[in-house]
């Protein structure tokens, strides 16, 4: 256990890079169970959930060794078990990643329903029904979800009942070494499914429409690969709303603009005095305002994961601003810390939050809910005046790596304490 000691209310100025992106690196190191060969990421990043992710693979019987220079390399020619360890699936949701590529391996799996951050009902309900459209015979018992394959291989068409990230990616990897031609319709076609398709055509398969909301997927028997992480928008965007209320000049450099239109359509609505040049980004100081509504959806939409931080640059602009996410029942459960510190926010259902603004912040003591909560608690931390102390850090290093230095790098007083 730890947290993090926040003295706020300093500006903020200097260079932060983006790192790759935890949605992305989790399903890539899970496709290289479709094969026996090398595959080797780059541009892995430090956090906590591809230590779990590697820690899992292990005890299926593969070899994950870090490599100089952000590399990783998988090998999984040893991977005889198809039952991931339950006390490590429950840490992640992401582990549901999984149960594609060890169908595809074995035939069969033994899969316990995935953990993760406490931010409403997650079911699993997309993943399963697409494997049974798929023929794969998938029997619940408990929190136990018991697959395996029947019948011929054949060319499928499914369409998925929400454009569910992780469904998306599950039958990818499963379609990717299975015979026949697979069609994906109202598939999700974030960043993160187009770099796993992008290293799955490397790996052999052939994926046609990665990055809109059908695909087709012919199978074939894959090999090893190189694929490079790409970098997390979530993570920019965060930055760029951070460097927004930080009252200096913030460089975000390794950022793909084209991932942030909605994001960057949102901040120039707000008022926030931004350029963009290849591949980077500089912020300088603004006099912010609300924007009526930012209401998060399916991709290109503004992301879901980019919700709370930007309830907490929402408190910064004057005027009032609508905050509705519509997928998670628990996301905006953080809210009564922020008003704890002097925030005017109406919660009016779990969905939706109303924020007055420009409201000074104070310092207070938090627990952390969730990451994406977490970081925008760290985000109010450095703007309130006095001293914060962000509980459970650990739960904010799953996915952003070493935030404390990175953050103490722009002048930021923080400090981990263990």
């Amino acid at each position: 256990m730890s947290k993090f000691v926040i003295h706020g209310g300093r500006p903020l100025s200097g260079v932060i890079d983006v790192a790759a992106n935890k949605n992305a690196v989790l399903p890539m190191m899970a496709a290289a169970l479709l094969t026996d060969q090398d595959c080797v990421l780059e541009n892995v990043p430090a956090i906590a959930d591809v230590t779990t992710m590697s820690q899992i693979m292990r005890d299926l019987g593969a070899i994950v060794e870090e490599l100089p220079g952000r590399r990783l390399r998988l090998n999984c020619a040893g991977v005889n078990s198809d039952h991931p360890p339950e006390s490590l699936v429950e840490r992640m949701r992401a582990s549901v990643i999984l149960m594609g590529p060890l169908l595809a391996r074995h035939g069969h799996v033994n899969m316990h329903h995935p953990g993760g951050d406490a931010i409403g009902y997650r079911s699993i309900g997309t993943h399963v029904h697409a494997f049974e459209r798929l023929g794969v015979d998938v029997r619940p018992d408990k929190d136990l979800y018991r697959a395996c394959v029947g019948g011929r291989p054949s060319d499928r068409t499914i369409f998925l009942d929400e454009a569910s990230v992780t469904a998306t990616e599950n039958i990818m990897l499963y379609a990717a070494a299975r015979p026949g031609v697979t069609t994906v319709r109202n598939a999700a076609s974030e960043p993160h499914v187009e770099n796993l398709a992008l290293m799955l055509n490397g790996m052999g398969a052939q994926i046609e429409g990665a990055g809109s909301n059908v695909l087709h997927i012919r199978g074939a028997t894959l090999s090893g690969t190189s694929a490079t992480v790409w970098p997390d928008h979530a993570e920019s965007g965060t930055f760029a709303a951070l460097a927004a209320a930080g009252r200096g000049t913030v460089t975000i450099r390794n950022i793909i603009p084209e991932h942030l239109d909605m994001v960057l359509l949102i901040l120039d609505r707000m008022g926030v005095d931004f350029s963009l040049g290849e591949g980077v980004m500089e912020v300088r100081p603004s006099e912010l305002r609300a924007v009526s509504k930012i209401q998060t959806g399916i991709w290109p939409a503004f992301p879901t994961d980019l919700a709370s931080i930007y309830i907490v640059l929402a408190t910064q602009a004057r005027g009032m601003t609508l905050v509705h996410d519509w997928m998670y029942e628990g996301r905006m459960f953080f809210i009564d810390r922020l008003v704890q510190m002097g925030a005017r926010i109406v919660l009016a259902d779990p969905h939706r939050a109303v924020i007055s603004g420009p409201s000074p912040l104070r310092g207070r003591e938090m627990p952390t809910p969730d990451i994406r909560a977490g970081i925008a608690l760290v985000m109010a931390a450095l703007i309130a005046e006095g001293v914060s102390e962000i509980e459970h850090a650990e739960l904010i290093d799953r996915g952003y790596e070493r935030i404390d230095e990175r953050l103490q790098a722009l002048g930021a007083d923080i400090q981990r304490v263990a």
